[in-house]
Order: structure tokens, then sequence, then C-alpha cells
């Protein structure tokens, strides 16, 4: 039998004896990641690990919190972080770890592996957060930023883009057959270092130029490592049943288990699609694939002005984009297609239905930093000028895509994807701090309030669905969906990942106007047994570490 397991076993048994342990929370509404309602309890921790849970009274602790009239959960998993830069500069993880974030799992992109002329561009587009990149591989960043202290853990997956532009670059063209080797090479040596899977955004540059069979083909090799396949699907707005179908078929011919990114339909004109969508995720489902979803809880998205203008003019990457945006030809050619209706590719300018819903709320240099929050049509009036050609002159000047808000869901859709068994929550966005530099900007409110937005105002105010099952989805389901070992659930043996917060207060108080404002009411959260948040406030600890994926090989822990 396991060390770690007779550990547990013993001190389950001995919890009732007297004996002292590093943390008792005591008298607690225990829930305990499975959906099951809580029950009233206490939690016993020793070292990194839970070692008991039940009602344990005679249970003595070195630090002993009470959490009468609170609940206690596992730590939330966000799906869908974008922290990773957040992390490098400021590993807390403020806006995350007040939420009850305790683990931080990266995907779209990957920040490995890497080519020097990657790394040249990537320190070019940094905005306010600046940081020397010294890593090559995906695994060498993840123990760098666990090296220089992160109050959550971290993992990854590793981008399809990225292994595509590491081995043919900004290029619209598939691969040579000796090309996608090395593709799927890189794929498997990101697998033994711990990646989770294959992860790809569609709708970008240079995610975009990838055909179904080259996806397949590297989402075969995650696959014979237990890896799952994460995207963010070719469209969510005009061809989204298509691009569903193809997410399906992706997993269905590489027999890897698919998630879905940020679940939704995009632009007024395709809510009505959603039904559709939810009915094939659950007929595919019934047929035996392991397909699954994430979502943020609020109706507009952020990415960039890249989304608002077609693929073809952004290849070769920014510097090849910006130089066409300078000539007279192209620029009319580009805000042509920006406003005419299309199917090849997915144009958020049209989406959003007016330069009124989309918010400029990130640039590189100080001199556009006064237009941070303000609509491209404002700016575009104080311009004098259109709103496709204020953007084209904002991406040229600030020689970024520009970090943009796009308001393009329902609410009613919103609900109806929470509603949805097999949906989990990221926030797509980084975890900041309400201070310093991250001020320069104005990021989307789901960095600081998605998890405690989810709890206050579609749990406890809406009753889309129960408190038990929302800390399902917070917590087993993704590391179930991941093939997470020893996380996810409050069970003895498991890391000592948990959050005691307040039901009846939680919420988030972020807006678009003022997005950097924390959620309120959790009180304490503890990752791998080290208190990171005690009575609501930050105590400055950075006891994360790198969550590896099935296929690692590096050094196993023995359990």
């Amino acid at each position: 039998m396991h060390y770690r397991l007779r550990l547990a076993i013993l001190m389950t048994l001995c919890a009732a004896c007297g004996q002292r342990y590093d943390v008792v929370i005591r008298n607690g509404t225990v829930y305990d990641g499975s959906g099951s309602p809580g029950v009233k309890g206490d939690v016993v921790i020793q070292g990194d690990s839970l070692v008991a849970v039940g009602v344990l009274g005679h249970a003595r602790g070195r630090t002993v919190i009470d959490a009468t009239g609170l609940a206690v959960a596992p730590g939330f998993i966000n799906m869908l972080s974008h922290a990773e830069d957040a992390l490098v500069y400021d590993g807390r993880s403020q806006s995350d770890i007040r939420q009850g974030v305790t683990l931080e799992v990266l995907g779209e992109s990957s920040m490995g592996p890497l080519t020097d002329t990657m790394k040249k561009i990537a320190l070019d587009q940094q905005t306010d957060i600046r940081y020397p990149i010294t890593w090559t591989t995906l695994g060498q960043y993840l123990d760098t930023i666990v090296a220089h202290g992160i109050s959550t853990n971290v993992a990854s997956l590793v981008g399809a883009g990225t292994v595509r532009t590491n081995v043919i670059g900004w290029t619209s063209r598939s691969p040579a057959p000796a090309e996608l080797d090395s593709m799927k090479m890189l794929v498997r040596q990101a697998m033994e270092e711990g990646a989770l899977g294959l992860t790809t955004a569609l709708i970008y540059v240079p995610d975009f130029y990838a055909k179904t069979d080259e996806l397949i083909a590297m989402a075969k090799v995650a696959a014979q490592y237990g890896g799952i396949y994460t995207a963010h699907v070719r469209s969510e707005g005009t061809r989204l049943l298509e691009a569903l179908d193809e997410h399906l078929r992706i997993a269905r011919e590489a027999g890897i288990a698919a998630e879905i990114y940020h679940l939704k339909a995009a632009g007024k004109p395709n809510w009505t699609k959603m039904d559709e969508v939810i009915a094939r995720v659950n007929a595919a489902r019934g047929q035996g694939l392991v397909i699954t979803a994430d979502m943020y809880t609020y109706p507009a998205g952020a990415t960039g002005l890249d989304a608002s203008m077609p693929p073809w003019v952004q290849e070769g990457g920014i510097q090849a984009w910006i130089t066409r945006l300078k000539q007279p030809a192209i620029r009319a050619r580009v805000k042509r297609e920006m406003s005419t209706p299309t199917d090849k590719w997915e144009n958020l300018f049209l989406a959003a239905g007016s330069a009124d819903n989309m918010l400029v709320v990130e640039f590189k240099q100080d001199s556009l930093k006064y237009l941070t929050g303000k609509t491209l049509a404002e700016v575009a009036r104080m311009r004098k000028k259109s709103p496709e050609e204020t953007a084209m002159d904002l991406v040229i000047q600030d020689g970024t895509r520009v970090g943009t808000v796009y308001f393009l869901m329902s609410e009613d859709n919103i609900k109806k994807e929470i509603a949805q068994p097999w949906v989990s929550f990221g926030s797509d966005a980084g975890s900041l701090a309400a201070e310093g530099v991250f001020l320069k900007s104005n990021p989307h409110p789901r960095a600081y309030g998605n998890f405690a937005r989810l709890l206050g105002k579609y749990v406890r105010e809406e009753k889309v669905i129960p408190l038990e099952e929302a800390i399902r989805r917070l917590s087993l389901l993704p590391a179930t969906n991941l093939k997470l070992q020893r996380r996810g659930a409050l069970k003895p043996g498991y890391f000592a990942d948990v959050i005691v917060f307040d039901p009846a207060t939680i919420a988030d108080h972020a807006t678009f106007e003022k997005p950097h404002q924390y959620a309120t009411g959790v009180v304490h959260v503890l990752v791998n047994g080290t208190q990171v948040l005690k009575n609501g406030e930050h105590t400055g600890a950075k006891p994360g570490r790198v969550v590896r994926g099935p296929g690692w090989k590096g050094r196993q822990v023995a359990l």
C-alpha cells in the first residue's frame, strides 16, 4: 500500500483521538465536490493533503479555522485561464484567489515550445506587463513560474498554433509531411513534460490556417498520452454548427476527449442556434464521445481587433499585418470585408452589431491609453473617421492587436449553458491585482468576477443550478475531464486545495466601466495545505505547484 494512502487511513482513524494536525477546519457545511448536498462537518489537513473529512470534534489543529455558517469546498479550477503573463509578473493571483480558484489551466495557445523568432515577437508584443523570456519549452515555462513563486497551482495544454508557428511560421499553408512529423514530435515532447493535452483557437491567425486533418494528426498524439483536445471552435457565430461538427469529428477520429472553450452563440442572429448546439453535444455524448465545455458568465467576450479583420491581412505576423494596413488599396479592401457578412472567417466587428458594442481596453503605447474604456464608435467620432478605418489606425499606431471587448451573447443562452451538467467554468482572462501596472488597462470584468458571479447571481439569486452542483462544476468535473490525480474533491489523500466561503454573500463587483474590483465572500483559501487567503486577505504565501498531465515522464510522486 502506498505511503500516502496508509497515512490517510491512519489519520482518518485517529482524527477523533486528540492528535494534533496542521489545520482543522471546523463546523462548516462541507461540499465534497461530487454534487452531493453539503453536510455539517470538519476537514483535517496534514502537510499538503487532506487526511479526514467528517464530524471530527476531537481533532486538534495547530491552526483552527472556524467555518460556522460557511461552506467548505474543494478549490475551484479555472478551466480556461489566460494568466500566462500575470503569473510571471505577479504570482499572487489575486483576482482568482479571492474567488476561490486554486488551479489555473492555461489554454488556447501555450508559452512553449518557442523559437528565437517567436521569443523576439512575443517580447515586442508585451504591453504593460513586461518580463524576460528565459524558457524554450512549455515544461520550462511552468517550472520557471513555480520557481518564481505562485499562489495558485498551474497547468497547461500545448498549443496547436504554437507548435505550427514553431515549425512553419505564420504562413497560410498546410505543413509538408516532414513538417507535420516535426509538429507531432513537439506535441509528444510537451505531453511528456506534463501538458494536459492539445489546445487551439481556430478563429485566430495562425491557428485559423490549420485544416481539420492537421488537427486530428496532432490530437492523436495527445490521445496516446491520455490527453484532452480543447478548442475555441472555428466559429461561434455564422458557422457555429459547422464548427461544432468539426470539433466532434476531431474527437471521434482522434479518439480523444474534447472540450469546447467558452461555449456561446455569438451575434444576435445566431442566438437561436444554442438549442441545437446543446442537442448535438448531448447526442454525441449519448454515442460515447467524451464532449464537455466551459464558459464565462458574461454577455461579452474579450479579444483583440484582429478578430474584426480578415485572416489574409494578418498572414506573416503583426509587422506584416501593419505594413499591409498602411497601403490604401488594402485598407479599402479590409474596410469592405469588415462590413460585409461572410462565412469564410469569424467577423466579430459584425457580430457585435455596432461599433457602439465594442470597447477598446488595452494599449501598449502610453499615447493611446487615454482611449481605454471608450467604444470604438466614440473613438471613431473623435477622429472623424469610420469605425473600420479607426480600428486599422489603432493597430498601426499601437503596434499590437489592441485589446477589445465585444458584446455578443444573450442572457437567456448564458442560463441555458449553465444548466448543462457537462459545462464547467473558465475566466478566459488573466489573474490580476487591483494595483500597480495592472491598472494601466481595463480587463474584462470576468478576470475579477467570473466564479463569484456564478455563485452569487446564477446560484443564489436566480437559482439556475443548486450550490452543490455549481461546486461540482467548479471542482470535480474539470479535474475529471483533465484526468487530474488527487485534485477536485474533499477526500482523504487528496491535495488540500480547500476554500471556505459564504454562500449568502459571495458576489462579483467588477464592471466593464470599473473592472478592477475584487469579488467578496471567499473567506479562506488553502493551496496544497498552505493558507493563501485568510479572513479575505492575501497572506503572501506562494505554495502553488505545476499540475502535470497523465503523459508526464518526469519524476513521479509516490502516493
